[in-house]
């Protein structure tokens, strides 16, 4: 089996840090073709946002990369498994998550992107493109409160939660489905991104210098945060 990457950025990037490109670098760090890797954005999150998908062809010019994107509400890629295994990286957009899911295995892309994975092509997003890698995450796509996703891809155990920091509504209600049972759950700051080695977690990358990442679950009735080692990009 070829090497296996997923990076979960818990919010930062091109979309919310255009001038600070060090997170973005380290996911093209890891694609197998180092001149000119093939990054393709999918932003079925946020709808297939044009302004979105404007910002990343902006942020990956030829000169950094080859991108292309994957667009489902205007589809025009027939051969999904083609297509994706000609990437070196799939990087996922924010947005609602549950929408994505659901759009993705309407399209078989869920699929697709499990045999992607297994032959090697970097699995990376922010935010909804972060945690729909794992079982479960706390997700906003219902509207407010937060609450569980339970319906990820499951390609990592447990749950995600990205903008730890800068969503202050997220750490209570996490607190509270952890006490209920919820999964054990990475949290991590704007600024922080998880990368994962197959299915381990090789290590926590920051493109801000205090940056944190925290695993959070419950452990005798109580709930424990333990906060995880980061290495700044910087």
């Amino acid at each position: 089996m070829a090497e296996r990457h997923i990076v979960a950025i818990g919010g930062g990037g091109f979309s919310m840090e255009p001038r600070n490109p060090k997170l973005d670098d380290f996911v093209l760090s890891l694609a197998r073709r180092k001149r000119r890797p093939r990054v393709c954005f999918v932003g079925t999150a946020s709808g297939d946002n044009a302004s979105y998908i404007r910002r990343f062809h902006t942020a990956f010019p030829a000169s950094r990369a080859a991108a292309t994107h994957l667009a489902f509400f205007e589809r025009t890629v027939g051969d999904l498994k083609s297509f994706v295994r000609d990437q070196d990286v799939i990087y996922v957009g924010g947005g609602s998550s549950a929408n994505m899911l659901a759009v993705w295995r309407l399209h078989g892309l869920d699929k697709v992107l499990r045999a992607a994975w297994n032959a090697g092509i970097v699995m990376a997003g922010i935010s909804a493109g972060a945690i729909c890698w794992f079982e479960d995450g706390l997700t906003d796509s219902f509207g407010m409160p937060f609450r569980g996703l339970n319906d990820g891809l499951g390609f990592v155990r447990g749950a995600c939660c990205p903008h730890y920091d800068s969503e202050k509504e997220r750490r209570p209600v996490l607190i509270r489905l952890i006490k209920r049972g919820f999964l054990p759950t990475l949290a991590l700051d704007d600024g922080a991104a998880a990368h994962f080695a197959g299915t381990r977690l090789e290590e926590v990358v920051s493109s801000r210098p205090k940056a944190r990442a925290m695993r959070i679950e419950l452990s005798r009735g109580a709930v424990v945060e333990s906060a995880l080692p980061v290495r700044y990009l910087g």
